[in-house]
């Protein structure tokens, strides 16, 4: 197991090097650029310094030297300098981000996980019963309504109209001035709105994907020869059937790794939430080159380190694969 898994470590390094290189001509190739974006609208701004600027960025040379000086500092984990007016580090903006990302989906992830397989096999296990229809009209509920418009519906209700609940922001103004407990119930508030939507439109999905793994399993032959054997149903369904039934969804686990600082676009936009999804949105919409290769690149890499996940948890899960 070990040689296997050094051995995906190292094949992911040209694999990486080929996604950076596809990504950062698909940037180079979109129309307009961080120049245009600055100086298109400006009519002080003349060809000597569109030049200028582009010389400063570094944007004059060929696209081969670009990718070569990048390449570089990225093999010494240097993301370089964003291009927007403050030339920040990308490196430290995306660190300003990520706990406040990584929080909201970690939370998501788990609800989840902790509800839609529960409900997944005890749809499985009694089906056509009404709690399997009740589960089925949730679902496809759930697939049918746009999230943007959930969302403002939300906030409309819990944040206008009761005032329960904030809608934008992560934290009040006087959140510095609060107590520890204060802090935590403020931050708590800001965040239950994005966290619910953001398991509710996963939880459809993951439930029904659960609950077709799970009655394709106990339509097994071996699932027959327990029962027969005397077992307790409990230890039929979760001890024997469900173990089975969650391999495939190890595989969606491992693939939801990226999106743990991936983030929301949707979400952080529209409730105003400064995370990795609004930067990466604000860095394409500036044209931000190192900005956007930097979130890009760690996608990338989080997708091999998921599915690396994924086939270590296959084989944790299943005794055959690693015999195999």
């Amino acid at each position: 197991m070990l040689r296997y898994i050094v051995r995906r470590l190292v094949w992911a390094v040209p694999v990486l090097v080929g996604i950076s290189l596809i990504s950062f001509l698909m940037i180079h190739m979109a129309p307009g650029g961080p120049i245009s974006v600055g100086t298109d609208l400006n009519p002080k701004a003349t060809a000597e310094t569109r030049a200028r600027l582009e010389a400063y960025y570094g944007l004059d040379r060929p696209l081969y030297v670009q990718y070569g000086r990048w390449i570089s500092r990225m093999a010494r984990l240097d993301f370089g300098d964003s291009f927007s007016p403050d030339g920040r580090p990308v490196a430290e903006k995306i660190r300003e981000r990520i706990p406040i990302t990584l929080t909201i989906n970690v939370l998501s992830m788990g609800l989840i996980f902790l509800v839609a397989i529960p409900i997944g096999i005890y749809s499985a296990v009694y089906k056509g019963s009404l709690f399997d229809r009740i589960s089925t009209v949730f679902v496809f509920t759930g697939f049918s309504i746009p999230t943007f418009w959930l969302a403002l519906l939300l906030m409309i209700l819990f944040g206008v109209k009761l005032g329960w609940l904030p809608i934008s922001g992560i934290g009040s103004l006087e959140y510095h001035s609060l107590s520890l407990t204060g802090k935590i119930a403020d931050r708590a508030r800001h965040l239950l709105l994005p966290v619910l939507l953001a398991g509710f439109t996963g939880l459809a999905g993951m439930s029904r994907y659960m609950r077709s793994n799970m009655l394709e399993v106990i339509r097994q032959d071996y699932i027959a020869s327990a029962r027969a054997k005397g077992l307790p149903e409990r230890t039929v369904v979760f001890r024997h059937a469900m173990r089975n039934a969650l391999l495939p969804v190890i595989t969606i686990l491992g693939l939801s790794v990226p999106d743990l600082l991936g983030g929301s676009v949707i979400f952080e936009t529209i409730f105003a939430i400064p995370g990795m999804g609004q930067l990466f949105y604000q860095g394409v919409m500036s044209r931000d080159y190192p900005l956007i290769m930097g979130i890009l690149t760690i996608g990338a890499f989080l997708t091999l380190i998921g599915n690396l996940l994924a086939d270590v948890g296959y084989a944790l899960a299943d005794p055959r694969i690693r015999q195999g």
